[in-house]
């Protein structure tokens, strides 16, 4: 799945250039106006980068910035802080309280859209690359393939969402609605129970006689990518590296 960007930005014509722009690119888009709500919505879910201005209504994007470091699942949060001051002082203001980069505005889109990859570049590399793979599973992003142990695996287009979105965090346990959230997006209404009929036909699709099943259920939260079977691979390789000729 695609990196997770919040905009958290009052503005509502720049907000939406913002969430066009970076949906264009591939990004998922969720776009705040105030820095309170935006205080309580990081709390509930963690992007993977956020875009936050400098003036909003209920909290400040710098009081904001401040309190998410202050925070153990946010303080490595990437934060690019948008503002109409340009003076040094003011940005050296804004990178003190924890901001990452910083741009003013009137700013170049371009410009800003290549520094939010280099970020996510730097911190959240699997959010780039075109390849993801788990244990005898390969997928590719660019091609929209499916491989596991050099098998084509045929998905439609919501099971191999739900694939990527899953691989992107091994071990990891994703309720049904973050799998729709982040799979369907928050836009769309979908019943929980779709999740597992998408699910159902995923493991259909990658299982094949006695292959083991990647996909772990936990009861009563949810799905996850089975750690174990990633790691078993991996194990393989380095004992097969390491086996006298």
């Amino acid at each position: 799945m695609s990196a997770r960007i919040a905009v958290v930005e009052d503005e509502e014509a720049l907000a939406i250039i913002l969430r066009y722009n970076l949906e264009s690119e591939g990004y998922t888009v969720d776009t705040i106006g105030r820095g309170d709500e935006a205080d309580v919505r990081l709390k509930e879910e963690v992007p993977d980068l956020l875009i936050l201005d400098w003036m909003l209504p209920g909290l400040s994007g710098v009081e904001l910035c401040r309190r998410l470091r202050m925070r153990p699942e946010t303080e490595r949060l990437p934060i690019i802080m948008l503002t109409a001051r340009g003076e040094e002082s003011e940005r050296v203001r804004g990178l003190s309280v924890g901001a990452d980069d910083y741009v003013v505005k009137p700013f170049s889109t371009p410009e800003l859209l290549a520094r939010v990859k280099a970020m996510l570049r730097r911190v959240k590399p699997e959010r780039i690359s075109t390849q993801l793979s788990a244990g005898d599973i390969d997928l590719d992003r660019e091609t929209h393939r499916v491989r596991r142990a050099g098998r084509e695996v045929k998905l439609g287009p919501t099971e191999f969402r739900l694939l990527e979105f899953l691989m992107q965090s091994p071990g990891r346990v994703f309720s049904r609605e973050q799998l729709l959230d982040g799979v369907w997006g928050r836009d769309i209404y979908v019943d929980e129970r779709t999740v597992d009929v998408h699910v159902g036909r995923l493991r259909k699709a990658i299982n094949r006689g006695r292959q083991r099943d990647p996909i772990r259920t936990v009861r009563g939260a949810g799905y996850a990518l089975d750690e174990h079977f990633v790691a078993a691979k991996a194990n393989a390789k380095v004992e097969s590296v390491g086996t006298p000729a």
